[in-house]
């Protein structure tokens, strides 16, 4: 049996009368439901018996002089082709640009939803800025060039060396770069590189250098444009990776290079605990690795649409 209560005669919990309020509130409903049916072309009877609430409970919500539970109201709302927050919301479901930018933004693709929040709360709706953005960090060796190209291509995705888009936005080689303008220079075309890649792609993998950790202003922007990963492992796999790849540089004088990549990965973990993701691969084959990153981003939903 369908279940009601009519507020005709009700006494107020404070006021000993009807609350001018909750009557006020029926009366919207009511008035609601009405204007639904007429622009639906639909009598009061369509209207039973499509939502299956009897004609007199009808009469009684139109007229705005009962309190039907919300299980039934909504059973009238679907049948008017509404959602129940029009029925009862502050709003004019009719009239309101908020009611009308809530439709359009119930059936908007993933990317007009991050458009939308950008301009409307750039910085509560940061992480929207990430799309299907990802970025791999940690320390040389960690493997972030092997793994970041393998896994874009079982992902479908693009790959990027941040290092070549630095090159080709300042037409030469890293190496010379670093030897004209130095740190500092490299760290500011860095910057533009992350912000570059940032506004041309919204889905990569990228592939950072390891200091990138190092300049908190570039960080940050990699943090809020990339869904980060760090790819973590002990120091002696670090330095036996590096070797591997034919880079010798880091183990001119050891022991005091294993010291200082040990002192380097210390100083810098804090940091690189900052991003999204992690991933151990340290005592990991290749395949296994990629296999951790590639269930990483599923779980994560960085790809998501």
């Amino acid at each position: 049996m369908d279940e009601i209560t009519t507020f005709r005669g009700s006494k107020s919990p404070s006021s000993g009368q009807q609350d001018a309020g909750e009557t006020d509130f029926l009366a919207k409903v009511g008035e609601r439901v009405r204007m639904a049916r007429a622009r639906k072309g639909i009598s009061r009877k369509v209207l039973s018996d499509l939502s299956g609430v009897s004609l007199r409970y009808l009469a009684q919500l139109e007229g705005g002089e009962g309190n039907i539970s919300i299980a039934l109201l909504k059973r009238v709302a679907e049948a008017l082709d509404h959602r129940i927050e029009w029925l009862v919301g502050e709003d004019d479901p009719w009239n309101s640009d908020v009611a009308a930018v809530a439709s359009l933004f119930r059936t908007a693709t993933r990317e007009q939803r991050i458009k939308v929040f950008e301009i409307l709360d750039p910085q509560q709706h940061a992480s929207v800025k990430k799309a299907r953005r990802i970025a791999l960090i940690g320390l040389r060796g960690a493997g972030k060039s092997t793994l970041g190209r393998l896994s874009a291509t079982a992902l479908d995705i693009p790959f990027v060396e941040l290092n070549e888009e630095i090159e080709q936005i300042s037409g030469m080689p890293v190496t010379e770069v670093m030897a004209l303008y130095g740190q500092d220079g490299y760290r500011r075309l860095e910057r533009q590189a992350v912000e570059r890649v940032a506004s041309t792609h919204d889905v990569l993998m990228l592939a950072v250098a390891g200091g990138i950790v190092s300049e908190p202003d570039t960080f940050n922007s990699l943090l809020r444009h990339f869904h980060t990963i760090w790819l973590r492992a002990k120091p002696e796999e670090h330095m036996a990776r590096v070797r591997e790849q034919g880079d010798t540089r880091p183990m001119a004088g050891i022991p005091a290079a294993m010291d200082e990549l040990k002192a380097i990965l210390t100083s810098r973990e804090a940091l690189y605990a900052r991003s999204d993701a992690h991933i151990n691969t340290s005592g990991r084959t290749v395949d296994a690795s990629l296999e951790d990153l590639v269930t990483v981003i599923a779980e994560r939903e960085f790809l998501r649409l």
